[in-house]
């Protein structure tokens, strides 16, 4: 199992399979930094192959219709992150007066990869409570997104799981009955090869433990999530005192990442070991290359330097954010907040945590 793969898959057929010079439109949940597709000051360039990557919302369908009604490119090859209702498909075809769609598939990526192990659906909980009226009820809109985006994960990832709940969740056993009723309707796209052990989703409701989610992170990558925060993949450090202007914003990714993918589990003290280490092994190459003497050095020298270039980026932006990390720690006194967070999860006397 493996969520990056599964989206990075997606994203290669998609672009490989359009042949020539082609335009990339994206919508607000599937792009980052190309066009989206409510831009409506785009060039009309005929001449071009349109690739659509659209979460098929009644937003993105509707921008969509407008996009063919007036085309901006000859061909469009439309791309949806998940299920698209048979009346939609409808809707496509009839107002494609001028006859330009070539292509019209699924992908099911739609979710947000953050781990080969960890997805997630970007739901936010500023705009979007997951609650309705109790706290024992989902939010129709939070509700209808995770269950979409679950069913894209099972099928990216080529699943057909036994699904398991806590009896006393209502909200779990919500979640459960509709992904079950889901996948029994669509069961061409669950046909997978049975396994000898079938996979199991298992769905767990966070109010049955609120004290785990309460403690301060030790761990790398949770660390920088919950003291600085990462969107997308991207950590803002343009608030941090005498922050260089390319640092002001840093990519966190353990897929191009070689640093990040070793440490972001490792606990606070052996990542202050490892960051030497780095820093020590970036001084060591600076040192080899500041010694050219020869032609052979200079082509090792010009041959080695992408590479040079991105370890001395990479040993910036990791002291950069240790050093932002340590000092978040001595400000707000979190080891011994910690201390006493982890006497009140883990002790059952707290009378010398209250004096």
């Amino acid at each position: 199992m493996n969520a990056i793969s599964a989206i990075q898959f997606y994203v290669d057929k998609m672009l490989k399979e359009t042949q020539g010079m082609k335009v990339l439109l994206l919508d607000n949940e599937t792009c980052y930094l190309v066009d989206r597709i409510e831009n409506s000051s785009r060039d009309k360039m005929r001449h071009l192959k349109c690739v659509c990557f659209l979460r098929p919302t009644a937003e993105s369908m509707e921008k969509l219709i407008k996009e063919l009604r007036d085309p901006c490119y000859g061909d469009y090859y439309l791309y949806f992150s998940n299920r698209l209702k048979k009346t939609a498909i409808e809707q496509l075809a009839e107002m494609d007066e001028h006859e330009v769609v070539r292509e019209v598939q699924e992908f099911f990526a739609d979710y947000y990869a953050i781990n080969p192990e960890c997805f997630s659906m970007n739901l936010d909980p500023e705009s979007t409570s997951i609650y309705g009226d109790t706290w024992s009820t989902w939010n129709t809109e939070s509700f209808n997104r995770t269950v979409d985006g679950l069913v894209g994960v099972l099928l990216s990832l080529k699943k057909k799981p036994l699904i398991r709940y806590q009896k006393m969740s209502a909200m779990a056993k919500r979640l459960a009955s509709e992904l079950q009723y889901q996948i029994s309707q669509e069961g061409q796209l669950f046909d997978f090869r049975k396994t000898d052990t079938p996979p199991i989703l298992l769905i767990l409701d966070r109010k049955n433990d609120p004290v785990t989610p309460l403690l301060s992170q030790w761990t790398y990558q949770a660390m920088v999530h919950e003291l600085i925060g990462i969107r997308n993949g991207r950590v803002d450090l343009s608030s941090v005192p005498g922050i260089k202007p390319e640092l002001k914003e840093v990519v966190l990714s353990s897929d191009q990442d070689p640093f990040f993918q070793r440490n972001m589990f490792l606990n606070f003290g052996d990542l202050g070991a490892n960051i030497k280490g780095y820093v020590d092994e970036y001084q060591s190459k600076t040192k080899s290359n500041m010694n050219i003497e020869s032609i052979a050095d200079m082509k090792r020298f010009v041959e080695e330097y992408p590479e040079f270039r991105k370890l001395s980026g990479n040993v910036s932006k990791h002291v950069t954010l240790v050093g932002e990390l340590s000092r978040i720690i001595d400000q707000s006194n979190l080891l011994e907040v910690s201390e006493l967070e982890q006497s009140f999860a883990c002790s059952d006397s707290h009378n010398n945590d209250l004096k």
